[in-house]
């Protein structure tokens, strides 16, 4: 299969996948993985559709977590991560590596906020235990009905 098609095809499981899968590494060596928001699914999340037309020839990943999670333990510890799409109707997924960090623009906190984030955050977009990470993957591996694949992203 052609990379320009396994491209689009990935770029498609970002839009529709539903939940991210995200994995970390805790202070054990141990992998963690846990159901995270999609925000770039544009059916649950709309609103993010022009932010993420941003990166529209990219593969930039966004995650909204509590500072107080383990996640973020887990990051300081090692910030090599894992996230996972997938459309098992389809028998396509995507598995995105890579380095992931901790965003401090407040301004990309607030351009991603939603309002009814508030039971989460109670103090809003710059509430102390809201923290948005952000990973730009270097390797994608994945499967699309009986064929694997592997793109090298950088």
């Amino acid at each position: 299969m052609e990379d320009n098609i396994i491209r689009e095809m990935c770029f498609n499981l970002l839009d529709v996948g539903w939940p991210a899968y995200v994995t970390t590494i805790d202070r054990e060596g141990f992998p963690q993985t846990r159901a995270m928001f999609n925000l770039r699914n544009k059916e649950r999340f709309p609103k993010l559709v022009s932010f993420f037309e941003q990166q529209e020839h990219d593969f930039t990943l966004i995650f909204t977590t509590n500072t107080s999670s383990t996640k973020i333990e887990d990051i300081g510890a090692s910030k090599r991560v894992s996230v996972y799409y997938c459309d098992p109707e389809t028998w396509r997924g995507v598995m995105f590596s890579g380095l992931i960090e901790i965003v401090t623009d407040s301004n990309i906190k607030k351009s991603i906020w939603h309002p009814e984030w508030s039971k989460y955050y109670i103090s809003g977009y710059d509430d102390p235990d809201h923290t948005v990470l952000r990973l730009i993957p270097t390797m994608a591996k994945g499967w699309t009905g009986n064929q694997t694949f592997r793109l090298e992203l950088r």
